[in-house]
Formats: C-alpha cells, structure tokens, sequence
C-alpha cells in the first residue's frame, strides 16, 4: 500500500521555558507558520497529496523556526510566514529547495 502523502512538511512547535538562552520555535511564530502551510496547501488543492504537521523539538532551536520536508530530507532555519509560498512553490511543486533558508550538517 503506497504512503497516503507524497511530501511531508513538519513544522516544529515547541516551547522552551522564556528563560531558555536557545529560544524556541513557537515564540518565534511558528504556529501562525504552521497554519500559513495548511492554507497554501489547501488553496493549491495539495492538502491530499502534501501534509503539514506540527512537531515536537527538532533539536534546531537557534535557527527555528524549524522546517523539515520528508521524503526529502531538507531542513529549513529561520523560516517566516513570508517564505512559505516560496517553500510551496519552488520546493513542494517543482522539487526545488529553497537554498536561501536550506540548512546543511556541518
């Protein structure tokens, strides 16, 4: 039985105690993140093809908010409600990832 999404799009969520030095992804915004993905997805009639969750820590605090794309394996950093039509478009779309916000493993 094939997987009933062809991309996955997680959005981490979490939250930190406001005296944590590294901050977290949900002060910086990143549930009205979460809901811009679901509206674009949906307004292009890719929400039964491309999913958008939350997620728990992805262990990427200093540069959140956090995005990572399955199957692609592409991590996103410092992502904001003004980049997520680009990460729609370009990535989700046409398979290209949006290198000005790609994060790579050292």
């Amino acid at each position: 039985m094939p997987p009933p999404f062809r991309k996955h799009v997680f959005i981490c969520l979490n939250e930190r105690p406001p005296e944590s030095e590294k901050g977290d992804c949900t002060r910086k915004g990143s549930p009205e993140l979460l809901k811009k993905f679901k509206a674009a997805l949906r307004a292009r009639g890719l929400d039964e093809e491309i999913r958008a969750n939350k997620a728990g820590c992805l262990d990427n605090c200093e540069n959140g908010c956090s995005v990572v794309v399955y199957p692609d394996a592409v991590w996103y950093g410092h992502v904001t409600e003004a980049d997520v039509e680009e990460i729609v478009e370009k990535h989700l779309v046409r398979g290209e990832p949006v290198e000005r916000l790609r994060l790579y493993k050292p």
